[in-house]
């Protein structure tokens, strides 16, 4: 069985106690928790059940909190997978995407995702998707743009009968308003 990884000698339990109730994240919060209480002498499987981890993870957060500090201790994103395409052809699809497509040439009158990667498969011999493609050209900085729908019947000509042309039947009302009667000695009238 190896030894412990033992803990940077610039904090201790105290100062990871107060930064767990300043912090605002609740997993890093636990995780100082749990630390402070290995450097105020506590065991590693208690640090684990006070982390609610296993003890492994412990070692873990250890290496973590060694190598950054409390900010290694916050849930970082993940980097996700590297992208297919290189700069160079990011920037031929986005060359390509800007100057739009050649009826003759590609066969299309405008660039579809289902198109984009058939052009990147012919050009580039890259198999992608089309939510990949999406992805890749929402990065490059274009908008899906789609047009409004229309019915396929729709007869522009007679639309304009059925526009509302009318004017409102309300007139603005005029500088004086009504006012109740008053009585003479300025309170309310009885009635009686």
């Amino acid at each position: 069985m190896g030894s412990a990884i033992s803990l940077r000698q610039d904090f201790g339990g105290a100062a990871l106690r107060l930064l767990a109730r300043q912090t605002k994240d609740a997993d890093q919060a636990r995780r100082l928790l749990a630390l402070a209480s290995i450097y105020d002498g506590g065991s590693r499987a208690g640090a684990a059940k006070l982390g609610s981890v296993t003890a492994q993870i412990v070692r873990d957060w250890v290496e973590r909190f060694n190598t950054h500090g409390p900010d290694g201790l916050i849930n970082g994103k993940a980097p996700g997978g590297r992208s297919k395409l290189n700069v160079t052809q990011r920037h031929a699809l986005a060359k390509i995407v800007e100057r739009g497509p050649i009826p003759a040439i590609h066969g299309v009158v405008r660039w579809r995702r289902k198109d984009l990667v058939q052009w990147i498969f012919e050009e580039f011999r890259i198999s992608m998707d089309e939510t990949t493609v999406g992805r890749e050209l929402k990065a490059l900085g274009f908008a899906k743009l789609s047009a409004r729908p229309r019915h396929y019947a729709q007869n522009e000509l007679e639309a304009d009968v059925f526009k509302k042309t009318s004017t409102p039947q309300w007139q603005k009302s005029g500088t004086a308003s009504y006012r109740a009667p008053r009585s003479r000695s300025g309170g309310p009238t009885k009635q009686g």
